[in-house]
């Protein structure tokens, strides 16, 4: 393995100018450069990384951990991550937590041990113990996806509760007057945040969201969260009194189990039974999208969230607890019709 010396040695130069070249620090000639440049390429030589941290006291390394890193939504905030990492000479670790707070303390102990220069973190929990683990090592870190109760923590997030709001309204000015919600559990802020929308829009044309029409699921994203759609939707086709004409899935894996618990039934999709849900699936992994959704910017999620944890790590950004709420889109698709029998009764002038 080749050394600095070699270098050196090929580009007849003294070690200390290899090293300003390696590290882009100090004035050098051009053409001085050009030789050092030339002897690392014909030598194969690999700077020591662990050395230069070792001065610097930076690892330039930042993790991200999230609750399920299968889930598209998250794949997708991943690329916006590694992008600005990459531009900024940094490498990223990933962490999958299964929305499990146990899961979530072994990693950031990990991380605290390994020295990372920042995390970017989906809580599992939103009671601040995580934050405290953190602020405690001097960590910086910024949050994605949800609202957390730390006031000196900045976030990146998507508009959940107007989201829920939109795909809710989206359905009543369909027809729709008894809509069941399937979310998630109730100690993470997206499912609550998402309820509360749907409320609203409902409120708002008169109408109520009773306490039997919510079902709370685990917000556990890939095939658990398919069998939490499949399951709740057999809950409410099984619940006595009248039955709903359309179902409000807080994620897009609920609204595959609960299309799937609806074609088992007997029933079709938007015929007996419309379905909406938040987040999309990327073009490349349907030939024809089906599903009505409230698109999240997943991608602008990560890079805003890459960038302001690099801006804490440089010390150009200091945490001030802001939180950033990113747009939705919403986008209507053939999952989504009006009720095939319900009398549709007109939208208030107040809420129209």
């Amino acid at each position: 393995m080749s050394t600095i010396s070699d270098v050196a040695k090929r580009a007849g130069v003294s070690t200390m100018t290899v090293s300003r070249v390696v590290n882009g620090t100090g004035y050098t000639s051009a053409d001085t450069r050009a030789r050092v440049e030339s002897a690392i390429t014909e030598l194969g030589y690999v700077p020591n990384a662990l050395a230069r941290q070792l001065r610097s006291k930076r690892t330039k390394t930042i993790a991200l951990v999230v609750s399920d890193i299968s889930n598209p939504f998250f794949t997708t905030i991943a690329r916006g991550v590694e992008d600005v990492a990459a531009a900024h000479g940094f490498s990223v670790m990933y962490c999958n937590t299964d929305e499990s707070e146990a899961e979530e303390e072994q990693y950031l102990l990990m991380l605290i041990e390994r020295q990372v220069d920042g995390v970017l973190l989906v809580p599992a929990r939103s009671s601040g113990a995580s934050f405290r683990l953190l602020h405690a090592h001097r960590m910086p870190v910024v949050v994605l996806d949800r609202r957390v109760a730390a006031h000196d923590v900045d976030s990146v997030r998507c508009d959940s509760e107007a989201g829920g709001y939109a795909l809710t309204r989206h359905l009543i000015e369909l027809g729709h007057r008894r809509i069941a919600v399937l979310t998630g559990r109730r100690n993470v802020s997206t499912s609550v945040d998402r309820v509360a929308g749907a409320r609203r829009a409902l409120e708002e044309a008169g109408l109520t969201l009773d306490d039997e029409m919510v079902h709370w699921g685990g917000f556990n994203f890939g095939k658990l969260n398919q069998a939490d759609g499949h399951r709740m939707t057999q809950e409410v086709l099984a619940a006595e009194g009248a039955c709903p004409t359309a179902l409000f899935c807080a994620n897009n894996f609920i609204g595959f189990g609960a299309i799937r618990a609806l074609r088992e039934a007997g029933l079709r999709v938007p015929d007996d039974m419309s379905v909406v849900a938040f987040d999309d699936l990327p073009e490349e992994w349907v030939s024809e999208p089906f599903l009505t959704v409230a698109a999240q910017p997943a991608y602008e999620i990560g890079h805003r969230a890459a960038s302001r944890l690099l801006g804490q790590v440089s010390g150009s950004h200091q945490p001030t607890g802001e939180n950033v709420v990113l747009p939705f889109e919403l986008i209507v698709r053939r999952s989504s019709g009006p009720p095939r029998t319900a009398s549709v009764t007109p939208l208030t002038a107040a809420s129209a």
